[in-house]
C-alpha cells in the first residue's frame, strides 16, 4: 500500500469592480486566506482582473490584453506564490502580436511559471461575446507537474466538454481545475444554468475518478454595448467535487468565499486503477470522436 499524498484544494470566489488593482488586491487577500486555511493549490476565477467584458464586441477592450511576458499580474502572482509555497493558476487576457488569447499562466509552489495554456472553446452568445476577442486557443490540453499534484487547467466553456476533461486526465491529470465567468442569460432571465453547469463537471470529476475545482465569479455588472446596456448577475457556486463526483464544498451565489477540501491523491490513483475505466477504454473505436457530423468517412478519421 502506497503511503498517503494529501493535497489542499481551494476555490476563491468574489465580485469583480472595474479597477485592476482592487481586483488583484482582492484575489491576493483571498489566497493568502486560502493558505491559512492550508491550502496548497488554489484556483482564482477566470479574467479576474476586471468585468467580465465580453457582453459587448468594443474595440477599446482589446486595450485590456497585455503579452505573456513580463505580464504585471502574473509576475506578482509568482512572488505570492513563492512566498506562501502555494500554486496559482492566473487567468489573462493574452495579447500576442495580432493574436488575442483568454488564457492561464500556471504558477508552482517555488513561484516558476510552469507555461500557459490558451483556451480552446470559444463561446459565442448573447452576453458571451467571446468569438470577437479570443483566437482560438492553440496549446492542446496540457497537464502541469506541480509541486503538490499534476494538474490538468481548462478554462470555463472548456468544462462542457468531457473530451477535454478525459484528454487531460489520460495525460496523467491527478486534479482538475477550472476558472469560469458564468451567470444570468441577458436574452432570457428564465434561464438558469448552475445546476446544469455543476452536473456536468461532477461527471468530469466521477468519469475519470480526479477532485476537481472550479472556481466562479458573483456579482452584477452592466457592460455599455452597441445596442446598449447589457446585465449579466453572476452566480457564484464555486465548488470542489471528490473523485466521484460528489460536491465536498459549495459556495452560495452571492458571498465571497474560499472553499477547501483535502483529498489523498495516492488512495484516490488506487481507486482510479481499481475501477478500470482507463484499463477498459476502446480508442480504437473511438474515431468518430474525430468528426463533426459522425460521419467516420471524413478526412479527420484518416
Amino acid at each position: 500500500m502506497e503511503r498517503s499524498r494529501k493535497v489542499v484544494l481551494a476555490a476563491v470566489q468574489f465580485a469583480c469592480s472595474e479597477s485592476v488593482s482592487e481586483n488583484v488586491d482582492t484575489a491576493e487577500r483571498l489566497v493568502r486566506a486560502a493558505h491559512k486555511k492550508g491550502a496548497n493549490i488554489i484556483l482564482i476565477q477566470e479574467l479576474f482582473e476586471g468585468y467580465y467584458f465580453c457582453q459587448a464586441q468594443r474595440g477599446d477592450f482589446f486595450d485590456r490584453a497585455k503579452p505573456y511576458k513580463g505580464h504585471p499580474t502574473i509576475s506578482r502572482m509568482q512572488k505570492l506564490a513563492k512566498e506562501l509555497g502555494v500554486v496559482i493558476p492566473v487567468s489573462f487576457f493574452e495579447e500576442a502580436n495580432n493574436a488575442h488569447y483568454n488564457s492561464i499562466a500556471i504558477i508552482d509552489a517555488d513561484g516558476t511559471d510552469l507555461g500557459l495554456y490558451r483556451k480552446s472553446h470559444i463561446p459565442d452568445g448573447p452576453g458571451y461575446q467571446e468569438k470577437f476577442y479570443f483566437n482560438p486557443g492553440d496549446t492542446g490540453f496540457k497537464v502541469f507537474s506541480t509541486k503538490f499534484a499534476e494538474i490538468g487547467v481548462a478554462i470555463c466553456w472548456d468544462q462542457w466538454f468531457p473530451e477535454a476533461a478525459r484528454a487531460m486526465a489520460l495525460q496523467g491529470a491527478e486534479v482538475l481545475l477550472y476558472p469560469t465567468a458564468i451567470g444570468s442569460e441577458p436574452q432570457d432571465e428564465g434561464i438558469d444554468s448552475r445546476e446544469h453547469w455543476k452536473r456536468v463537471m461532477q461527471g468530469h470529476a466521477g468519469a475519470n475518478l480526479v477532485p476537481l475545482v472550479a472556481s466562479n465569479r458573483i456579482g452584477k455588472e452592466t457592460i455599455k454595448t452597441e445596442h446598449g446596456d447589457s446585465t449579466i448577475t453572476f452566480y457564484g457556486n464555486s465548488f470542489i467535487a471528490g473523485p466521484t463526483g460528489e460536491i465536498v464544498a459549495l459556495a452560495n451565489d452571492k458571498d465571497e468565499d474560499i472553499l477547501v477540501a483535502e483529498f489523498d491523491l495516492n488512495k484516490i490513483k488506487s481507486q482510479r486503477h481499481s475501477w478500470g475505466v482507463f484499463r477498459d477504454r476502446r480508442p480504437e473505436l473511438y474515431k468518430v470522436l474525430l468528426t463533426l457530423d459522425g460521419n467516420k468517412t471524413t478526412p479527420f478519421c484518416n
